[in-house]
């Protein structure tokens, strides 16, 4: 399989989601990747609490394919152990706030010195500058609440909905992992690393960045719509005589209402002037979207599915996500992938979104236990067992 990664050196200080999924992404796109832990352990580690501590699937999902080592970098020995692995790496992946990287001596200018051609990318709440650089967030924070998506999703009179885990932090993750592969191409002209910064407000913004520039531009705000009330009734969900819902699709509202008018079987509400035109729907979009409704609550979503695809009318079901897994198109899209565990078997685990040439991406490290690389990777920097031992001994290493 294409692996566009192999070869390429990474090291990961990384905590809870975003730097973590930064550098299993890169994983995924063959990087080595050796994951730095404080003794302790990412405190991610700990959500294994929710599955009585049997499993940990979020944290799974964001740290396989990787070695890691836990080291206490408070100390002047673990840290020269952190900075004789960069000096190797190719790409340092990191989502510890600013200062604390500047009290260590890890940030941008400190390891570019140490290390021209390491790429540097930088993931935080906020950004690099500013007062509040160094604020504490996840992504409910700077993400869903001050960048605006969860409001963007909320009617107005309507309580603001409760984000799904991550969200925010992979799309981050995502963006990080592409600014880590154009900085490395740029290496390859310039010879010379460079600092890649990624927030997850900025992300935020561009995430719902269709209403930001469009407040931008007009002046005027935007506010969530519900789906009972769209200004285009063909864009929205609608649920069926058997409790489940589809979405439809219809976004040229013109080109698309005859095919709609003959899967409903209802060629009544063509000669009605209300649903006429886009612009007739949308000045009467309550009332269009209440009688569209009516009528798919006559029939399951089975029989609307074979009416849509029969005229032609563009939709998408709508499925939780212990349905999405059951999808055969998800398979076929190389959705999931198989995961290695420590006793030997596999495990079915989401696939990161991009595959290289038609071929699903392979997961050929499993999920590490803490310091499980340690002693691996001190004798790969030249460390003898004696010093090891020493190491151990001293509450550096674990």
């Amino acid at each position: 399989m294409s692996r566009p990664l192999e070869g390429v050196k990474v090291v990961e200080l990384g905590l809870w989601l975003a730097g973590p999924a930064c550098a299993t992404i890169l994983a995924d796109w063959g990087a080595e990747v050796t994951k730095i832990e404080p003794l302790a352990g990412d405190p991610f580690r700990g959500y294994a609490w929710v599955w009585d501590n049997q499993l940990n699937p979020p944290f799974e999902l964001d740290n396989r394919g990787k070695r890691a080592i836990a080291v206490d970098l408070r100390t002047e020995t673990g840290l020269r152990i952190a900075l004789d692995l960069l000096a190797e790496a190719d790409v340092f992946v990191t989502n510890y706030r600013p200062g604390g990287l500047e009290r260590l001596g890890l940030d941008w200018q400190c390891l570019h010195a140490h290390n021209p051609r390491l790429v540097y990318a930088s993931v935080t709440g906020y950004g690099l500058r500013g007062e509040e650089r160094d604020r504490a967030s996840y992504d409910m924070g700077a993400f869903w609440s001050r960048a605006g998506v969860g409001a963007a999703l909320t009617a107005e009179g309507m309580p603001l909905p409760y984000q799904r885990g991550g969200m925010g932090d992979h799309v981050t993750g995502l963006g990080a992992a592409g600014g880590v592969s154009a900085a490395l191409f740029q290496r390859e002209r310039t010879g010379l690393g460079e600092l890649v910064e990624i927030s997850l407000l900025r992300v935020g913004m561009y995430f719902i960045g269709t209403d930001v520039n469009t407040s931008l531009r007009t002046g005027a705000p935007t506010v969530g719509t519900a789906i009972s009330e769209p200004p285009n009734p063909l864009l929205t969900g609608y649920e069926c005589a058997d409790g489940r819902m589809f979405w439809l699709l219809c976004l040229e509202g013109d080109r698309h209402w005859p095919l709609v008018i003959a899967a409903l079987e209802a060629p009544g509400l063509a000669e009605d002037e209300r649903f006429a035109t886009m612009e007739a729907r949308l000045e009467h979009a309550p009332a269009v979207t209440a009688e569209l409704q009516r009528i798919f609550r006559t029939r399951d979503r089975g029989a609307w599915a074979e009416a849509f695809d029969r005229e032609g009318v563009w939709w998408a079901p709508v499925q939780h996500a212990h349905e999405l897994v059951d999808d055969p198109q998800v398979e076929a899209a190389h959705g999931l992938v198989d995961v290695p565990l420590a006793d030997g078997t596999t495990a079915r685990m989401v696939a990161s979104p991009v595959d290289f040439g038609g071929v699903a991406i392979e997961v050929r490290r499993g999920v590490p236990e803490l310091g499980q690389d340690t002693e691996l990777v001190l004798v790969e920097l030249g460390r003898t067992w004696e010093e090891i031992d020493r190491l151990k001994a001293a509450g550096v290493i674990r």
